[in-house]
């Protein structure tokens, strides 16, 4: 079992920063993969960033390469987020997730088997 837990939302206006945090426990953050969901009010939950076991990162689209990254601390069993230059449309919830490690799809909620509870992003004028 992993078990995640998210931290660092706030509420910040459009063209501010934010830098989220995961902390795992029950796996080592490079023996298993890892992701960052945003999930919009009333909208389905969408893929933005993994990171895979072995520090490999992908991101949604070339707007969220340009803006967030990804990244991790092994000593701290931790991933995290910075969010630059945020939009309104970043506002939501953001999910940590994890998985064993497996080659493939990864943008689908489906494909990941633990998740977090999220901390909530605002960014509003």
């Amino acid at each position: 079992q992993v078990q995640l837990v998210e931290s660092g939302g706030g509420s910040v206006q459009p063209g501010g920063s934010l830098r989220l945090s995961c902390a795992a426990s029950g796996r080592a953050v490079n023996r298993i993969d890892m992701a960052w969901f945003h999930q919009a009010p009333g909208k389905e939950r969408e893929f933005v960033a993994r990171m895979n076991w072995s520090g490999s990162t992908a991101y949604s689209g070339e707007d969220v390469k340009g803006r967030f990254t990804a990244s991790r601390d092994t000593a701290k069993n931790s991933i995290f987020l910075q969010m630059n230059s945020l939009k309104p449309e970043d506002t939501g919830v953001y999910y940590c997730a994890a998985r064993q490690p497996k080659v493939g799809y990864f943008t689908n909620p489906a494909e990941w088997s633990y998740w977090g509870k999220g901390t909530q992003v605002t960014v509003s004028a």
